[in-house]
């Protein structure tokens, strides 16, 4: 209907899913959209890139005028923001409140409308509760949520709250998670996870790491391929279109660049293909390598076996992709830090958060898994557990305001929602 638009709720909602649907729908009737994340990960879940680069702000946090009119003056950043229409960003809460205000001045000066964005919707994505903007020591003081930006009020967004679980099923395991959501932690909730401390979760599939520290992940993953006898194979990523696309595609792509892989090695699929029966996280193990291809065979937890052949990961632009990266869907997954777990489903997990040191960090790697029997706990400290105060009553308005929008919606009635619909498409078009 065109109202700007913050998408929320609860970790495994589909917010994602969502999101695909209403790219697909914007460019099935030819409307330009503009596919962002705050990081590189989140942004390849949808095809799309980083808001950085798509804004041509880099790392920067703040521009003046003229540096910002330097930035326009690239004839591809002024098309871009230029033909935008709708313009989506995915995993606010770790873009920082000055960023996304530079965000709309670019599109402003862009556009030449000093309105929010230029006049653009914008569908701003994401969970609070999870992890938020990286917090530097900086000059100007806190980098603050995006809901502290001057141009988050301007929006006059419509909330749209995902309140049902997709990932989990276990009611259980969904009570957990909900008192840490809640900042409502109670003995039985913590009772509830330290049965699951150093227990045994079964030898099907060997269950992924998840560790709050890149270090610890790296040298897992190197030991314990190392310690594998069989003969290793190297798969290297080809690339295609503009060098800078593909840098930015390479950092945010959660394939290797290089990757080397022997029998019998732990891997997870880092992808969604649901015709071939895997998502992002599902888990499995190399069991051979093709004969005449040479691509790796997996077996999954479910005992399907699935030939892992290359995927590409790429950015689309005025209906053209200019540029693209093909690489074997995989990467090594006897562990994983929870950061770059955001988005994915587990079937099991062994998570030690004993040195837990970003609030929401224990919610992100908890909420990654399907079920409580998934769950081996090594080690949890109190910060795990914690999630921002602050956070907890935003929570409560956007509920009330989801409801209150739902309700204004109901009373539109189908047909005129319809008719909305139809003039925004044909407004968009134009």
């Amino acid at each position: 209907m065109g109202h700007n638009v913050f998408l929320t709720g609860f970790a495994g909602s589909g917010k994602t899913f969502l999101l695909n649907e209403y790219i697909a729908f914007l460019r099935k009737n030819d409307v330009e959209v503009g596919v962002t994340a705050s990081t590189g990960i989140a942004a390849t879940h949808m095809e799309g890139r980083t808001i950085h680069s798509w804004a041509g702000m880099g790392i920067n946090a703040e521009m003046t005028k003229p540096e910002i009119r330097k930035v326009l003056r690239k004839a591809h950043i002024k098309k871009r923001i230029a033909s935008t229409r709708v313009l989506i960003i995915d995993e606010i809460s770790m873009l920082g409140h000055r960023q996304l205000d530079l965000v709309d001045a670019i599109c402003r000066l862009g556009k030449k409308q000093n309105i929010p964005f230029g006049g653009m919707q914008i569908i701003l994505s994401g969970d609070f509760f999870q992890l938020p903007p990286i917090n530097k020591s900086l000059e100007e003081g806190e980098n603050k949520f995006a809901t502290e930006s001057d141009v988050w009020g301007e929006l006059d967004m419509k909330i749209c709250y995902l309140d049902e679980q997709f990932r989990q099923s276990d009611k259980v395991f969904s009570q957990v998670l909900n008192d840490i959501r809640d900042d409502k932690v109670t003995v039985d909730t913590v009772n509830t996870l330290m049965s699951r401390l150093n227990v045994d979760i079964g030898d099907e599939i060997i269950p992924t790491k998840l560790n709050t520290h890149n270090a610890a992940v790296d040298a897992i993953n190197n030991r314990e391929l190392a310690k594998l006898k069989t003969k290793p194979v190297a798969f290297e990523m080809d690339s295609t279109g503009s060098p800078n696309v593909i840098e930015t595609l390479k950092k945010g792509c959660l394939a290797e660049e290089s990757i080397t892989l022997k029998e019998g090695a732990a891997v997870m699929f880092v992808k969604n293909n649901y015709i071939k029966g895997y998502v992002n996280g599902t888990l499995g193990t190399v069991i051979d390598f093709g004969k005449e291809e040479g691509w790796p065979i997996v077996e999954t937890s479910s005992g399907k076996r699935i030939v892992a052949e290359p995927e590409s990961w790429g950015v689309e632009e005025d209906g053209e992709v200019i540029a693209r990266v093909d690489q074997v869907p995989l990467r090594l997954a006897w562990a994983i830090s929870v950061h770059k777990s955001q988005g994915m489903s587990l079937e099991s997990a062994e998570i030690d958060l004993s040195r837990a040191f970003e609030r929401g960090m224990g919610y992100v790697a908890l909420s990654r898994v399907r079920s409580l029997d998934g769950i081996r706990l090594t080690g949890i400290n109190n910060t795990a557990l914690e999630v921002n105060k602050d956070v907890v009553g935003l929570n409560r308005e956007f509920i009330i305001r989801s409801q209150s929008d739902t309700d204004e919606l109901r009373e539109f009635g189908e047909k005129k929602i319809n008719k909305f619909q139809q003039d925004f498409i044909k407004e968009a078009r134009s």
